[in-house]
């Protein structure tokens, strides 16, 4: 049973690092997208940079989930070699990864809000000018229609994964 929690572990990683592979290829698409919504609203697209705001894969967007998958991929060799310590390991790091995902997943869901949040707390008024979900719907329709259904496939890796390596050690 370690063997396929193992395998699904490493399905689990796959997911992850899926995250920055398309935002490394579609981000700068996403960013010209966002930056020409903002020039039609009358924004400088600059204020996106000098507020921290990305579409690629630099900064957290990559290394967060290149750790996941390191963890995930170091778990699943432990149980590919049968260690007591892969069992152990496994209840951390995939409940760890139900609950990041269940994160990632309401950040998605809530992007407009969390965004016109975020926007109200930087105090930048030409921030606060910005029709967000307009804006976040032009970021997003540089994305090609296929990244949707990637998003839901690595959703349900993540989730089913996880969850079924936790039941796989456990018996």
């Amino acid at each position: 049973m370690s063997a396929i929690a193992a395998v699904l572990q490493l399905l689990v990683a796959a997911a992850f690092v899926s995250i920055p592979v398309v935002r490394a290829r579609f981000g700068p698409a996403a960013k010209a997208a966002a930056d020409a919504e903002l020039t039609r609203q009358g924004v400088r697209p600059a204020v996106l940079e000098e507020n921290g705001l990305r579409f690629d894969a630099g900064g957290h967007e990559t290394w967060a989930p290149a750790s996941v998958a390191g963890v995930m991929v170091g778990v699943a060799v432990l149980n590919f070699m049968a260690s007591a310590w892969g069992q152990t390991l496994t209840w951390v790091f995939s409940s760890l990864v139900l609950a990041l995902n269940a994160l990632i997943l309401h950040s998605q869901l809530t992007a407009a809000k969390s965004v016109q949040a975020a926007f109200r707390r930087k105090g930048d008024a030409e921030l606060a000018r910005i029709d967000v979900p307009a804006f976040l719907k032009a970021a997003e329709g540089a994305f090609p229609a296929w990244v949707t259904i990637h998003q839901n496939i690595r959703h349900t890796v993540a989730f089913a994964g996880s969850a079924l390596a936790l039941i796989l050690v456990s018996l």
